[in-house]
Parts: structure tokens; C-alpha cells; sequence
């Protein structure tokens, strides 16, 4: 994936979207609005875990980004180098009266390799790992329940080593890299078949494997 991305930042002029990700103060104009939350994971790559989230009634926006590191406004550059301790990571807005958090946990579980340490699929290195950002108690809570459970389910076979941390921040990536899969679909399906994350997910999950609705 690195290589990948190294190639298109080279033709494609972005900047890097320097907000850390908030909620927003409500006021009279938004009142009315249905609520959003925000969750965040990190499950290797972040151009594959935006399709396992996208376009699921509920979900108002997947956005790619890093998480868990120690550096403000980190570049891709950066995290891709290992250097600032942050993961590639999705923030999901959604409406928890229409899709709940152990939803979205469920959703996230079957998307990704928990039981590989050393990153995710084809991708090797911390900033390719796999973890729950929580930013509550209530949170945390229920992501312990979730993982607990597919332990004591035994369906892996393997112990599961997906961290399940609090959340510092997020920062958006780059703009080339959110909808990578829409704005560039060959490319997506290259790099996520030649990584075999749709394989391994069915070795992992069967069934229950996530759809990825850029696949499918």
C-alpha cells in the first residue's frame, strides 16, 4: 500500500486536512439535527476499512486518518515511516438511534485480522495494527464485552491481539486518500486482492466475513 500511495502523491496535488476531529458545539441552527457520534478504529488499511463502513444506513461519513500516535498534523510520510506512533485509522459519524456502537464494533471485528500482531494482512508494522479507540467509559465497556465475547466463542483459534486504547485524537489523512476506492477503483482492487484481505477474512469469519461494498 505505501508504495502505492508513495506513486499517487506524486501526481495528485493535496493538502493534508490539518482539524483534529471534535464534536461540534451545538447551537439553535443544529438544534433540530438528528445526533452524530464518533467512533474511531484502526484496522490496518485505512482505504479498506472506509468500504467496510460505507454506505450502512446510519453512517453519515468515513473519514481516513491516524490515531494513537504522539504527533499533531502527522503526513502519511510520516506515519508510513513508523515515526510517530500512530495507526492508520477511520473515524466513523454516525447516528447511534439508527446504528448503535455494538454495531459498529461488529462491523469492525469481522473487517479486520485480530489475531495478527505485527499489522494487518499484507501490511507490516505498528502503524498498521489493530485497535479500539474508546472515549468513554461507556465505550470501553462495551468494546471489552465485544472482544471477550469472540474469545470465549473460540472461532479463531488463535488469541486475539487487537488493543483496545484510548482515545487522544484523530487526524485526517491527505485528500487523495479519503474515498480512495471511488476516486481510484482499479487501483483499490489491486492492492486489496494482491494483499488477500477478502481471503483471510473468509478463513478468519466464513459467513460472517465483512462485505465490502466496493467489492461486491
Amino acid at each position: 500500500m505505501r508504495f502505492l500511495a508513495a506513486f499517487l502523491a506524486l501526481v495528485v496535488l493535496a493538502a493534508p486536512c490539518p482539524v483534529r476531529s471534535a464534536p461540534s458545539t451545538p447551537d439553535a441552527s443544529s438544534a433540530a439535527k438528528p445526533e452524530v457520534k464518533r467512533a474511531t478504529f484502526a484496522g490496518g488499511c485505512f482505504w479498506c476499512m472506509e468500504t467496510a463502513f460505507e454506505g450502512r444506513p446510519g453512517i453519515v461519513a468515513v473519514i481516513s486518518g491516524f490515531s494513537g500516535g504522539r504527533e499533531a498534523h502527522p503526513t502519511y510520510d510520516e506515519v508510513s515511516a513508523g515515526r510517530t506512533g500512530h495507526m492508520e485509522s477511520v473515524e466513523v459519524v454516525y447516528h447511534p438511534s439508527e446504528i448503535s456502537y455494538e454495531r459498529l464494533l461488529e462491523i469492525y471485528w469481522h473487517n479486520i485480522d485480530p489475531t495478527q500482531g505485527d499489522g494487518q494482512f499484507c501490511d507490516r508494522g505498528a502503524q498498521y495494527r489493530s485497535a479500539v479507540f474508546v472515549r468513554d467509559d461507556s465505550e470501553r465497556r462495551l468494546a471489552e464485552h465485544s472482544k471477550s465475547a469472540i474469545e470465549k466463542a473460540k472461532t479463531l483459534h488463535a488469541p486475539i491481539v487487537t488493543r483496545i486504547l484510548p482515545f487522544t485524537g484523530f487526524w485526517p489523512a491527505e485528500e487523495y486518500h479519503q474515498d480512495y476506492f471511488r476516486k481510484n477503483p482499479d487501483d483499490y482492487h489491486r492492492y486489496r486482492e494482491g494483499c488477500g484481505r477478502d481471503r483471510r477474512l473468509k478463513e478468519l469469519w466464513g459467513a460472517k466475513a465483512g462485505e465490502d461494498p466496493a467489492v461486491h
